[in-house]
């Protein structure tokens, strides 16, 4: 193995050292030929630095730069600290989101229907919620309640016993999901509990009404199977 000074002076520099050469030059006197190394911050012996002169060859330069002295080097350049293995630490747990549940709507719900409606564009209060509540409940009417830890989709039925059909129709007359929670199937969840609800008390069939300039709850119901069968047609009466 060989390596002229330049190239040894290269390597040297990418290991941090600095190349040492002799200042003999008559072969066979003194330290002729040989070569020592210096670190290149300290200027501290690291190779081949003797008493008497320079005492490395230039393939023990080269041996030792590349690798072969590694323990010597390490001792006398100074030990590269060993890093600590990075402990990895677990990834958060995602917060776990409350269960749905849709249920029956109680006092304790009115004020959150109250703003849910008021969304939906029409002007109620929580004192005239609970009353029209109170009233549904003794009607036989479902007013049923998206809860995801708090109210966040309302849903109201009506049933009508009508002269022309053998059984009772059904109707959702209202539903309204809080603006955040869309498209999370917390709408849909509604309507099947509603449509299990009328079915348990008797309804054959299940009708929704539906302001028309809302085209996205008409797309919504007739995902889920609801068809356009008829034209709703409305007065307002005088007081």
């Amino acid at each position: 193995m060989s390596a002229d000074a330049d190239a040894l002076r290269e390597m040297a520099a990418n290991r941090g050292c600095k190349l040492v050469t002799s200042r003999v030059r008559t072969p066979g006197r003194g330290d002729y030929g040989r070569f020592g190394l210096k670190d290149a911050k300290t200027g501290k012996a690291v190779l081949g630095i003797g008493k008497t002169g320079l005492t490395a060859t230039a393939e023990e330069v080269e041996t030792y730069l590349r690798g072969g002295a590694a323990a010597a080097w390490k001792s006398s350049v100074g030990k590269t600290p060993v890093r600590k293995k990075a402990v990895a630490r677990p990834e958060p747990e995602p917060k776990t989101e409350p269960k749905l549940i849709v249920r029956g709507a109680g006092p304790k719900d009115v004020d959150a229907l109250a703003a849910l409606i008021v969304a939906l564009g029409y002007e109620v209060s929580a004192a005239d919620l609970r009353k029209r509540l109170a009233v549904l409940k003794k009607t036989g009417q479902h007013v049923l309640v998206a809860d995801r830890g708090g109210a966040i989709g309302v849903l109201t039925t009506a049933m009508t016993q009508v002269l022309h059909r053998p059984r009772p129709v059904g109707r959702i007359s209202m539903m309204v999901v809080a603006e955040a929670a869309r498209g999370r199937g917390v709408g849909a969840a509604l309507v099947a509990e509603a449509e299990a609800r009328l079915k348990a008390a008797g309804c054959g069939l299940v009708e929704v009404t539906s302001n028309a300039k809302r085209l996205r709850a008409h797309a919504f119901y007739e995902r889920l199977g609801y068809e356009r069968t008829s034209i709703r047609l409305a007065k307002q009466l005088q007081e």
